[in-house]
């Protein structure tokens, strides 16, 4: 048998592949060893010709994402996601196998499958052709370099194989990354073309997050205990802030080259930094620009390791949620609200403060107006703590369900 070279015809590689042979196929990475992944006998070929291990499950390539719904069960919202952000491209995902539409042989006897869909014109072509997904490991013997030409595919198949696609070097020259979405936290089974940062982005870029802003006294622990409930991660943004006081030498460090005079004792002095910023809004805004930068870098990576959790909904609360810019990446925002007379008597049982600090407290801190013109929802908070909590419950589901439709 000798080995065809097929140069842009894609329905010559359809046959072959309806007929049972293998192909050497082009992708972005490298060039694949495919065969029908629905045939047995085709993918028991491809382990035969490779000298691969049967107990290595192989993957398939797909055109799009509507195969996940045809060959897996259970699709996790991450899945559609990340296939819509990379797709076509060197991602392969690992999901929960239809294990009567996908051989035995193909899975090794697991009941997961991976997918991914190939970044390259002639195999896009000819999995839409064929019409069935093809089992495609790299084309080379297990062991021995990975191909990236036609040329190289022929060095180690010609003659065993029934064509190859001459579709040009591949341009990237190195596997694809896999990632098992069957478990949580999602784990990359390989490093490959696709870092790792960019999935874990990707994912806290698709997360749902909710700003919940108010003053003191209004009852924001009561609205964010109802958001947990409901499965929300909650971020405390100032927790964040002081957490990164201890943690984080970055931000301390340039807080030191910026505000020497909150570390002329040789530590940290947090109430003679006070002292410089509060008088000099100059400085002020010096120092949020700083802090509000860090803490967002933070919450980005409570919200990744939130999403590679399977987390689909946070909320983050935050005082300065406006004023900080916060609210520019939420989907939505609530300012919760309550009359200030309340709002005193409420931090005077709490915090065990007179009258009249408790008056100055209030007074300092934005009215309920502010919060009602530029939220998204105001929850008021002027009767009892369950009255509030299902309040608090309604609103947050008529959000969620916004958010799913």
């Amino acid at each position: 048998m000798k080995t065809e070279i097929l140069k842009q015809n894609p329905e010559r590689a359809a046959e072959v592949i309806r007929a049972g042979g293998l192909v050497g196929v082009p992708t972005e990475t490298v060039y694949g060893l495919a065969g029908n992944g629905l045939n047995p006998d085709a993918v028991e070929a491809i382990y035969e010709v490779k000298g691969r291990p049967s107990v290595k499950p192989l993957s398939l390539m797909v055109p799009g994402k509507e195969a996940m719904e045809r060959y897996c069960l259970d699709v996790p919202a991450a899945a559609y996601t990340l296939a819509d952000a990379f797709w076509p491209g060197p991602l392969t995902l690992i999901l929960k196998a239809k294990t009567d539409r996908i051989p035995d042989i193909v899975r090794a006897g697991n009941t997961t499958i991976g997918l991914r869909c190939p970044d390259h014109a002639d195999t896009l072509a000819l999995l839409k052709i064929a019409g069935v997904p093809l089992a495609a490991p790299s084309a080379n013997p297990s062991g021995a370099p990975s191909p990236k030409t036609a040329g190289d595919v022929l060095s180690y198949f010609d003659g065993k194989i029934e064509a190859v696609i001459d579709g040009g070097p591949c341009g990237i020259g190195f596997e694809s990354t896999i990632l098992d979405l069957t478990q949580t936290p999602y784990k990359i089974l390989r490093q490959g073309a696709l870092p790792a940062e960019e999935i874990r982005a990707c994912l806290r870029k698709s997360v749902k997050l909710l700003g919940v802003t108010g003053g003191t006294g209004c009852g924001k622990t009561t609205a964010l205990q109802t958001l947990e409930e409901l499965g929300f991660l909650v971020i405390d943004a100032d927790a964040v802030y002081h957490e990164l006081l201890e943690t984080s030498e970055s931000m301390m460090s340039e807080l030191k080259g910026s505000f020497p005079e909150a570390f002329e004792s040789g530590s940290f002095d947090r109430k003679a930094l006070g002292r410089v910023v509060f008088a000099d809004p100059a400085r002020l805004q010096e120092l949020n620009e700083i802090t509000h930068r860090h803490v967002k870098a933070a919450v980005n990576e409570r919200l990744a390791d939130w999403a590679m959790k399977g987390g689909r909904y946070a909320a983050m609360d935050a005082i300065a949620l406006f004023e900080s810019g916060e609210n520019e990446r939420c989907a939505a925002t609530v300012g919760i609200v309550a009359d200030d007379e309340v709002r005193v008597q409420r931090i005077m049982a709490r915090d065990g403060i007179s009258e009249e600090y408790a008056r100055s407290r209030v007074a300092a801190q934005h009215p309920a107006e502010w919060f009602r013109e530029r939220c998204t929802v105001t929850i008021e908070n002027n009767g009892t703590e369950a009255a509030f909590a299902a309040a608090c419950r309604r609103e947050f589901e008529e959000i969620m369900k916004q958010w799913m439709n």
